[in-house]
């Protein structure tokens, strides 16, 4: 384990680099709670001086003793005797430091669930820490066994409940994503996500946005869940030297984070506003550009740079929003001459929604353009190309499959937006602009909001009667 935990290391700091091996700073544990004796010893006094009435007080003046804080959830509550258990945290060693795989939580969650059944689910990147983590769980919890799913995950939609139930498991541990499909949604299963907190030198970080970015700068910060303590953690640092720090945060995702699919539409020099809100740039924090594409797709105004915290290296990044347009914009031309058209439901764990595809057959149904259903875990050319009659393709599994490969497709491959737009469903973004999950766009942005709070991944049954489904537009 020593190579992947070398291979996983982001690096030495910035004064290493620069001075050497620093001297270890001692650690001290900070100080929580302060000042609630004191404001008890000055409410007691000053109600003494006003005769004890309790009735006083609130006219004195005093300080008011803040509530006692809501104890945290006992599922949540690691005991001691996990915590500090030896043995548990010698095998947790054997995993990368920086990496927080939160087993001293699986451990608690298994002995408190009886769960005997743990399936573990992991994005590819993660799957070689894959059976150290099988060994420790199986190791401090005797009677239990692990499966270990092979299928590509490619991120929290992807959540595959539904296999681990078909397999016997009664709890579900996913790492590497955020709750994306809610714990009450993976009925009949227990479900626990791990974060997977990444470590990084966050010195150099700081350094290198100190160095290439002007002090009174608007900087919007975004980046995965891996990252998000610390895009929260740096963003004080970084308003006391003098940046305009902005975490945006597109609901129900969690402030900073952002998916392929989904993120928040930023102010702009093209939208109206007062000088303050304007952002100058997008700061992705992260390796690799799935990610931040959505963030450049959303916002076509706003230059955007990524940090990758594993090369230490920080790029301007450029997206071609024309060709992106014209293909979306072909597709459409060559949908709205269909007459027969082709529905897939991605089945590759909670990709496919099915109320979204009601969504449309309702629609077309409508207008009386015949379709057919087909179920699919993975999509690709030549299987499309098998049924010549199918016309136009719409797939609810990922948007982005259409937006990134549409073009290698012999037929129309659209999203379920741009099939409601051509429906008569959606505006188009071809138009004046059109009101999206994040607020109102300007003409010519194509919105990715497909998970947010009224977004077209999350379409119910009543939306379905409606014929209204959500207000999101992707």
């Amino acid at each position: 384990m020593e190579e992947d935990r070398a291979a996983t290391d982001v690096g030495p700091t910035v004064s290493a680099e620069l001075n050497g091996d620093p001297e270890p700073v001692e650690k001290k544990p900070k100080r929580r709670f302060i000042g609630r004796k004191a404001a008890e010893a000055k409410a007691a006094a000053k109600a003494e001086q006003n005769g004890g009435d309790a009735a006083n007080l609130e006219d004195s003046g005093a300080i008011q003793v803040a509530p006692k804080r809501r104890p945290a959830r006992a599922l949540n509550n690691v005991p001691e005797e996990i915590l500090n258990d030896p043995a548990i945290n010698e095998a947790i060693a054997l995993l990368p430091r920086n990496y927080n795989f939160e087993i001293h939580k699986t451990i608690h969650r298994i002995r408190t669930s009886g769960a005997t059944k743990i399936a573990l689910q992991m994005p590819e990147g993660l799957l070689l820490f894959a059976t150290t983590i099988s060994d420790i769980l199986t190791a401090f919890c005797p009677g239990t066994e692990t499966l270990i799913m092979g299928d590509v995950t490619y991120g929290a939609c992807c959540v595959d409940d539904f296999t681990a139930r078909a397999l016997g498991c009664d709890l579900l541990v996913h790492y590497a994503h955020s709750c994306l499909i809610p714990v009450n949604v993976t009925g009949g299963i227990k479900t626990l996500y791990v974060f997977v907190d990444i470590q990084i030198d966050v010195e150099h970080l700081l350094a290198t946005i100190e160095r290439n970015f002007r002090a009174g700068s608007t900087i919007a910060m975004v980046g995965t869940i891996q990252f998000n303590a610390t895009l929260h953690g740096t963003a004080p640092q970084l308003r006391e030297a003098g940046y305009n720090v902005l975490i945006p945060q597109i609901t129900p995702l969690s402030k900073g984070e952002i998916l392929g699919c989904t993120s928040p539409h930023l102010p702009n020099n093209k939208d109206t506003g007062s000088a303050e809100e304007k952002v100058d740039c997008i700061l992705y924090l992260g390796d690799g550009r799935f990610h931040l594409e959505s963030a450049m797709i959303h916002n076509p105004a706003i230059p955007a740079y990524r940090y990758d915290p594993y090369s230490r290296r920080l790029t301007h990044e450029i997206y071609d929003h024309g060709t992106l347009l014209a293909d979306r914009g072909r597709a459409l031309q060559q949908a709205r001459k269909a007459t027969k058209w082709g529905l897939i439901l991605g089945s590759l764990g909670r990709q496919g929604n099915p109320h979204t595809l009601q969504l449309i057959e309702a629609h077309l149904r409508d207008r009386g353009i015949p379709f057919i259903n087909l179920l699919l875990s993975e999509i690709f050319p030549g299987k499309l190309a098998m049924m010549e009659e199918v016309e136009c393709w719409v797939q609810v599994a990922c948007p982005r499959l259409s937006i990134d490969w549409g073009y290698a497709f012999p037929r129309p491959l659209l999203t379920p937006y741009e099939a409601l737009v051509v429906l008569g469903g959606r505006e188009s973004w071809e138009g004046k602009g059109v009101k999206g999950g994040s607020g109102e766009l300007e003409a010519g942005t194509y919105p990715m909001d497909y998970y947010s709070k009224d977004g077209l991944g999350r379409v119910k049954a009543e939306d379905v009667a409606g014929r209204k489904s959500c207000k999101a537009t992707s």
